[in-house]
């Protein structure tokens, strides 16, 4: 019997997995491509479903200390064609074929904000949306930032880079201008980093 205040420790899950069967792209765009999935369930329903192939996803943290002490992150913000709004974001991108995950979000840093990083951390990995999209989205912290020339944007690319005190998007992020979904995960992730290492949020006197 369900009981949902239950100790939930040691339950199998293996009666959930439907089985895939075959696979169909019904469509191929520049970004993702979406394909039809055959499945069929634990208890013998079978059923037609929609998987979304999209590219692996980074999101990379860029970190400072002001001179007045201050904690900030190195922000983008740019307009959002899915959205159609301008949102303010730390700065990500697709992972290109064959390439590891942190030299994708460094490069992405460095395109976007003429920035490179030392200390870098692996924050964690996700899966964006488990409905329906097969990719994993990465999130890293990066700190001891210095400036590499310019930015090297793509040709649709417009953007503006801005320092925030982290306190701000603590308290702003999911409202407003900071309404970006995988930036929340990131900033949770980050959060979670911060318990471990309360400097990354305090002010120095």
């Amino acid at each position: 019997m369900f009981n949902p205040f239950g100790d939930d420790r040691g339950r199998s899950t293996s009666h959930l997995v439907w089985k895939t069967g075959e696979k169909k792209r019904v469509y191929k765009g520049p970004i993702f491509d979406v394909r039809t999935v055959e499945r069929s369930s634990s208890d013998g329903r079978s059923s037609r479903f929609i998987e979304v192939d999209a590219p692996t996803w980074v999101t990379i943290i860029p970190w400072f200390r002001s001179p007045q002490g201050v904690p900030m992150f190195v922000m983008v913000e740019q307009y959002r064609h899915g959205s159609g709004t301008v949102t303010r974001e730390f700065p990500a991108g697709v992972v290109e074929e064959g390439e590891d995950p942190q030299d994708a979000a460094l490069r992405e840093m460095g395109e976007e904000c003429a920035l490179v990083g030392g200390r870098i951390t692996k924050l964690g990995d996700v899966s964006p949306n488990s409905a329906f999209m097969n990719n994993r989205a990465h999130f890293f912290l990066t700190e001891d930032l210095a400036l590499r020339g310019e930015q090297d944007l793509d040709e649709n690319e417009q953007l503006d880079v801005l320092a925030v005190p982290v306190q701000t998007v603590i308290e702003e992020m999911g409202t407003g201008i900071y309404d970006n979904g995988i930036m929340m995960i990131a900033l949770g992730f980050f959060m979670r980093l911060a318990e471990e290492r309360p400097e990354l949020i305090q002010t120095r006197e």
